[in-house]
């Protein structure tokens, strides 16, 4: 994808590595992802609220459709007020629930979103298309 951040790039970079640690594949960016984690990051951001919840009420698997990202499973990491990659990626690697979903085998893409302002807050989408 074009225009990835040089702080998702990281993330993915990350993930990756921990995921190769675990023997998953890595995981390829999708710009439908990348489009999803970037604006329920905003959304956050705007509302200054860490949630899965986006403020107009949505989950994940609204915002995975709303950008027609055809998923046959998802999973979503959100955090808040890490201030860089390495550091969100520890937060996420010691919470059990965050680390499920990023070292989930049968996850095969993923987005990731940052919005600085009021944050950062940080967005991880993962998805396995149908």
């Amino acid at each position: 994808m074009k225009g990835v951040s040089a702080q998702a790039q990281e993330v993915v970079d990350l993930v990756n590595a921990e995921r190769a640690k675990a023997g998953c594949a890595a995981l390829k960016i999708d710009d439908k992802l990348m489009t999803a984690a970037q604006r329920h990051s905003q959304d956050q951001a705007d509302h200054r609220k860490m949630s899965h919840d986006g403020s107009d009420g949505s989950d994940v698997g609204d915002r995975l459709d709303r950008v027609g990202y055809t998923w046959r499973a998802y999973g979503e990491n959100v955090a808040w007020n890490q201030r860089t990659p390495a550091a969100v990626m520890d937060a996420w690697m010691n919470s059990p629930g965050h680390r499920a979903n990023l070292l989930n085998c049968s996850f095969t893409e993923i987005g990731v979103g940052v919005a600085t302002s009021n944050g950062p807050y940080w967005t991880q989408d993962f998805g396995t298309p149908r």
